[in-house]
């Protein structure tokens, strides 16, 4: 595809999850089909019909087996936020139809205990997880994703200190 016909394309309607412990560390998983040390928290997309709450607690439960029950959703991102596929990663991914993603991303309070984290799920995402500071997260993170992570972490700040 040409930097043109990528550029035309839409953005996929996703959500982002900011899991978070008492102790403010966020959750990070390693990707399961990442040909690089990358990290990333949970995402995915939104299901027709499906609200971006409703599929952010969707996302959550399929990528690591915590219910409902063990959240409590303390913040939304104000706006919609976007990053682009690199052009080259662009006809591999969601079959080309993307240029990369629109997030929603929500601020989840973890009220269980993480032997209550299977990441070993139906369709895994994740080969480990961990709990990290979000610092150190945002220097985890595959380069393209890194502006919104920053965004992200930056408006939550005051929940995660």
């Amino acid at each position: 595809m040409t930097p043109l016909e990528v550029d035309a394309l839409p953005y996929r309607p996703c959500v982002g999850i900011v899991l978070a412990n008492p102790n403010g560390l966020v959750f990070a998983g390693k990707r399961i089909d990442a040909q690089v040390d990358a990290w990333q928290m949970p995402q995915g997309g939104i299901d027709a019909g499906e609200s971006p709450r409703i599929a952010a607690l969707r996302e959550l439960r399929e990528e690591t087996g915590i219910t409902n029950g063990l959240v409590r959703i303390e913040a939304e991102t104000a706006e919609w936020l976007r990053y682009d596929l690199p052009t080259d990663l662009v006809p591999k991914v969601w079959n080309g139809r993307f240029r990369g993603q629109e997030q929603r991303w929500f601020l989840m309070r973890f009220l269980g205990t993480d032997s209550q984290i299977e990441i070993e799920t139906d369709h895994p995402e994740f080969a480990r997880w961990t709990w990290l500071q979000p610092s150190e997260l945002v220097r985890t993170v595959i380069a393209f994703k890194r502006d919104v992570y920053t965004s992200v972490l930056a408006e939550f700040r005051s929940f995660l200190a």
